[in-house]
């Protein structure tokens, strides 16, 4: 089920941007969370992992290429107010695409800066998956109307509803039914904790040759200096240590949307400890890889990773912090394991299962929208990566 975080009292914008009439009550935009009606920011994502905390975070981070705001809609009818958080960006429609696709075009823009390059407004989070405040009928459709006119503020061409996870497809139909097009994003990747330790996932659940190729990996391990692992809430105080392990990772990927900031990884354990964890492994004193996690509501989500790649491939830290995570959830309470995007090659050997995530995508132009409907096809990365062909509920993302 989807959250129905709702409060029953209307919150009128004493700070807002703009405020609008929909067919159900009223809309008002912010300009940042912190605007917000305290009582309703407390309410507003509630059940979700990230909660409006969070996108407080993100905006106080990520503040470049990004323009978030806040739109507040209200039921006149039942006094219900539900918030949603959006943002705008000048998004490259190749981002998606491996590097070999990308480098006619990136020859082309030598003379041509912005081409496939459109400005959107996107619902949803700049640094993650997207979520609703609420799965209700009035709420999506007063959503729908006020994206239409707040489009046109900042002339976007394009409004996109990034990485919603494929539960809210039944929530979100009427917006295929206005014109938007659906199609698969690059799925994140679950793992359900539902054995004793991690010997017993190795014995009963990987394959005889992958399971030989990890026991070979670990024993890497033994010819050198101990890692040290330690979990900490806030990593205020390491921030300058773990930041370029996680710049160094960020480099080395073909797939980048957001690039995060020391400012994030600070704010973090800072405003969120209740939910924060970082992971934190130690060689000979100095780090040399962390991951930054949250938990809720017994599931792990493993957010962001840095590795030291001075000594990252020859003691396969990729599998080693899998594997210390994995134990330290199962001896914690921990009941699932989620991670996000991308790096899939591993995870169909760990046997871990899809979590099907969706574009919603619509040009403002309707002559346009009908070219870009068949563009986007060919456009979303999930269609260039045979790897998620293998797994077993592949099928889960159409």
């Amino acid at each position: 089920m989807m959250s129905q975080s709702v409060t029953q009292e209307p919150h009128r914008a004493s700070r807002a941007l703009e405020e609008f009439r929909t067919s159900h009550g009223r809309a008002s935009v912010f300009e940042s969370v912190a605007d917000l009606d305290e009582s309703l920011r407390e309410k507003a994502l509630s059940a979700q992992c990230r909660d409006m905390r969070y996108y407080g975070i993100i905006e106080r981070s990520l503040a470049n290429p990004f323009q978030h705001r806040c739109l507040v809609l209200e039921n006149a009818e039942t006094g219900e107010a539900g918030v949603q958080p959006f943002l705008f960006v000048d998004q490259d429609l190749l981002a998606g695409l491996p590097g070999k696709l990308r480098e006619g075009v990136e020859r082309l823009r030598k003379r041509w800066p912005r081409l496939l390059v459109l400005r959107m407004l996107m619902v949803g989070c700049s640094a993650g998956e997207g979520q609703l405040d609420s799965s209700e009928g009035w709420f999506v459709d007063s959503l729908q109307q006020a994206l239409d006119r707040f489009r046109m503020r900042g002339d976007a061409s394009i409004i996109m509803l990034k990485d919603f996870p494929r539960e809210y497809r039944d929530a979100l139909r009427p917006f295929e039914e206005s014109g938007y097009k659906r199609v698969p994003s690059m799925p994140g990747a679950v793992l359900r904790l539902d054995f004793a330790n991690f010997e017993e996932y190795m014995t009963t659940r990987l394959s005889k040759v992958f399971r030989k190729n990890l026991r070979r990996k670990f024993r890497a391990l033994d010819d050198a200096a101990p890692l040290e692992m330690e979990v900490i809430s806030d990593a205020s105080a390491i921030v300058d240590e773990i930041f370029p392990l996680y710049y160094q990772t960020f480099k080395r990927s073909d797939f980048k949307f957001e690039e995060l900031t020391k400012a994030y990884f600070r704010l973090m354990g800072q405003v969120m400890p209740d939910r924060t964890r970082y992971f934190i492994w130690r060689q000979g004193g100095r780090i040399v890889a962390f991951n930054l996690c949250m938990i809720h509501d017994g599931t792990l989500y493993d957010l962001d990773v840095g590795l030291d790649y001075t000594v990252a491939l020859d003691l396969h830290l990729y599998f080693v912090t899998w594997r210390d995570i994995i134990t330290w959830s199962l001896e914690n309470g921990i009941k699932r394991y989620h991670t996000g995007p991308l790096n899939y090659d591993p995870k169909l050997h760990l046997r871990l299962a899809l979590a099907p995530q969706d574009l919603y995508a619509r040009h403002a132009s309707p002559l346009f929208n009908a070219i870009f409907r068949i563009a986007i096809e060919f456009l979303q990365p999930v269609r260039h990566n045979k790897t998620l062909e293998q797994f077993a509920n592949a099928a889960e993302m159409a």
